[in-house]
């Protein structure tokens, strides 16, 4: 391959970041979540084309995300929060449960392999999407969102399977609160913080999990690696409070179709990964 089509393939990949960027942070306003279901396949594509070993390939596009993820999603909570849309609450409920989840997550991380980390990720979006899709007002496990300890095992499980995916937390918090009955708005808006209360801690365990390994690439600190964070962050901010207009401007059930057609897509994605490889 000559110089000129190497540069190329840089100058193609620069902008296919910045532009994922700016779909993630559109996504985290829209849907509350911090772009990470976005990101994590850009990002493995990302370290595929670099030649990063298998091993940590997905482990590092997980906990990019999650830096990444860190102030697009306290952006997007400040633009929900400034409209009183979000269940503070809720998230004050569950400062300690969403954390610990995240924590214990980044210790498991450090142990499965990236085919497992894949098919988490495909499975919980496939299950998430078509309940988005197919939802009917009858579908409710509750009328309002229980006390503890429910409420708490829930926090922890959004924690941990959200840090494993490298989201934000919307993905499963806007579930969770639908089927008890709140409005997806609501959910959406609420979901925004949950993503702050899951990635600072998941980025700070997964940087521990990863610490030292021999095959993370270059500007990596443990699995997060700092150029990608670095690259993409500035590009998200920005976007994130138009994507917060864009879901206060949609009717409730656009909202959920959109929302499930985005996860089924990239489910996909990553069922073909698996089975291609």
């Amino acid at each position: 391959m000559d110089l000129s089509s190497i540069n190329g393939e840089v100058i193609g990949l620069a902008f296919a970041l910045l532009a994922s960027g700016a779909v993630a942070g559109l996504l985290a306003g829209v849907f509350g979540i911090g772009g990470g279901a976005v990101l994590v396949p850009v990002l493995f594509q990302f370290l595929t084309w670099l030649g990063v070993d298998e091993s940590v390939r997905m482990h590092v596009s997980v906990a990019t995300s999650l830096g990444i993820i860190v102030p697009t999603s306290i952006r997007s909570f400040l633009a929900h929060k400034k409209r009183g849309a979000a269940d503070l609450e809720l998230l004050k409920s569950w400062i300690i449960p969403v954390p610990a989840g995240a924590i214990v997550a980044s210790f498991v991380a450090a142990y499965v392999s990236g085919d497992e980390l894949k098919a988490i990720f495909a499975g919980i979006a496939v299950a998430v999407g078509l309940r988005m899709l197919l939802n009917r007002e009858s579908w409710r496990l509750g009328s309002d969102i229980p006390g503890n300890p429910v409420r708490a095992i829930c926090g922890m499980l959004i924690g941990f399977f959200s840090t494993l995916m490298g989201i934000g937390g919307g993905v499963m918090n806007n579930t969770f609160m639908t089927l008890f009955g709140r409005p997806i708005h609501q959910a959406v808006a609420t979901s925004s913080g949950t993503g702050v209360l899951i990635s600072i801690p998941g980025v700070i365990g997964l940087v521990w999990a990863g610490w030292g390994h021999p095959d993370l690439p270059a500007f990596s600190l443990g699995y997060v690696n700092l150029l990608g964070v670095a690259l993409i962050i500035p590009i998200t901010t920005f976007a994130a409070p138009f994507g917060v207009k864009i879901a206060h401007a949609l009717p409730k059930r656009a909202l959920e179709i959109f929302f499930g057609l985005f996860l089924l897509s990239v489910a996909a994605r990553f069922a073909w990964s698996l089975w291609a490889g």
